[in-house]
């Protein structure tokens, strides 16, 4: 179920935020959403949270530097990236993650990577 998932969102773009806001709790979600990778560290939702969703390129940490950040702290909660920029420079970057989507994605894609990324053990 859903429900008992808490998705964190890290996005630079109000719009984009509220636009997944509105389609991850459409999909049953709980959604935490936050404006910088700072932010997201610093709450205390950082150890709730199922699957983070986060922007490649934000002022301050990146989305990489988050990913690489949390793995440093011992954190693997699943890490889905979404870019205007290559998948492949992406991947380069960190070997294997569980989803790379480049904007604009569809609604099936990011569904089913965080399906996909919750179902890992």
């Amino acid at each position: 179920m859903n429900s008992e998932h808490a998705i964190a969102i890290i996005d630079d773009s109000s719009s984009v935020r509220r636009a997944l806001e509105s389609l991850l709790r459409s999909l049953g979600f709980v959604v935490l959403s936050f404006e910088s990778a700072e932010a997201f560290l610093t709450s205390p939702s950082v150890l709730a949270t199922s699957c983070v969703v986060t922007d490649v390129e934000m002022p301050g940490l990146t989305g990489i530097d988050l990913y690489e950040r949390m793995r440093s702290d011992k954190n693997q909660t699943p890490v889905i990236f979404i870019t205007a920029n290559s998948e492949e420079k992406v991947r380069a970057r960190l070997g294997s993650t569980p989803c790379v989507l480049n904007k604009p994605f569809e609604v099936d894609e990011l569904a089913a990577c965080i399906n996909q990324a919750i179902a890992a053990p």
